[in-house]
């Protein structure tokens, strides 16, 4: 008897440390399978829409209505041209849209004049040219008038204003500055923008699908984003395979044995931001996808 309670004295005191064992090993097996093959990378970064704001017009600048990092609402000025060229250009335009219409009118009431006569007073050549007349006045009176809108643009775009909320961005300019038309000067961020790229071992892609949830934490915090796989890219550059200049495949000859897996874009949309949480395009984050969870 005393046997058989020493047995099961020891079986007692084995079987706890059987169990923890096994435990320990199905969670090691589960750990292993999420860090090999679970969707999940390392490899995130904010980004947002970044607008790149150039004048349509040339000229001095007169004033710089904003500082680097500057928050601005849609229609903010950002900086102004001279407008004195463009105003005298403007009325050019006006007064060349009067005299255009000043001579319609004279070819309108000549060939009136001519249309009531009959042949023996004129010619059917001379009416019919008199109508033409007018009809190439109409038509000067179009082109000055489509000048004269052209010149009112150009007056209007001497104010270079921010087409979206958010944040400027490389202010590269300043009063008294010729600037040309087309050179970009500042920048501007986005606000409503802001997305997640998280580049995944091509491996781990079998697990994300549209519309999965995805949990973001920022580099260096325990401030998590909420979102949801919004799409995937279909190609990356293939550097072992480049076109050659005929346009034939250029092969690399060699072969690395050791082969590191291809990290693909997936586009995260972010559906919240904890209070308090400044965004910037560029940082750094770890990415985490729920496979399955798509609403």
């Amino acid at each position: 008897m005393s046997k058989e309670n020493s047995l099961l004295k020891r079986a007692s005191r084995l079987l706890p440390t059987l169990l923890l064992v096994a435990l320990a090993l199905i969670a090691g097996h589960s750990l292993w399978n999420r860090y090999m093959d679970g969707p999940w990378t390392r490899d995130g970064r904010v980004r947002a829409d970044v607008i790149t704001m150039a004048p349509d017009v040339a000229g001095l600048v007169t004033e710089v209505a904003v500082v680097d990092n500057q928050f601005v609402h849609k229609g903010d000025l950002l900086f102004r041209i001279d407008t004195l060229r463009y105003k005298q250009a403007l009325a050019e335009a006006d007064a060349l849209v009067a005299q255009r219409r000043a001579d319609l009118e004279i070819r309108h009431r000549q060939a009136s004049r001519r249309a009531s006569l009959d042949d023996q007073v004129i010619s059917r050549e001379n009416r019919e040219d008199s109508g033409l007349d007018e009809a190439a006045a109409r038509a000067r009176l179009e082109d000055a008038l489509a000048l004269k809108e052209i010149a009112r643009i150009n007056l209007e775009r001497t104010e270079v204003r921010s087409p979206v909320e958010g944040w400027v961005a490389n202010l590269a300019i300043h009063r008294g500055e010729f600037v040309q038309a087309g050179q970009h000067r500042l920048a501007v961020v986005d606000s409503q923008s802001f997305w997640v790229y998280g580049y995944f071992e091509e491996n781990r892609l079998a697990g994300i699908h549209l519309g999965d949830k995805a949990e973001m934490t920022l580099l260096g915090t325990r401030t998590t984003l909420k979102g949801h796989v919004e799409s995937l890219a279909r190609g990356i550059t293939d550097r072992d395979n480049a076109t050659s200049g005929s346009l034939l495949a250029d092969v690399n000859p060699s072969f690395n044995w050791v082969r590191l897996a291809q990290r693909i874009p997936v586009r995260i949309h972010i559906d919240q931001v904890p209070q308090g949480v400044e965004l910037a395009s560029g940082m750094s984050c770890s990415i985490v996808v729920r496979p399955g969870s798509a609403g």
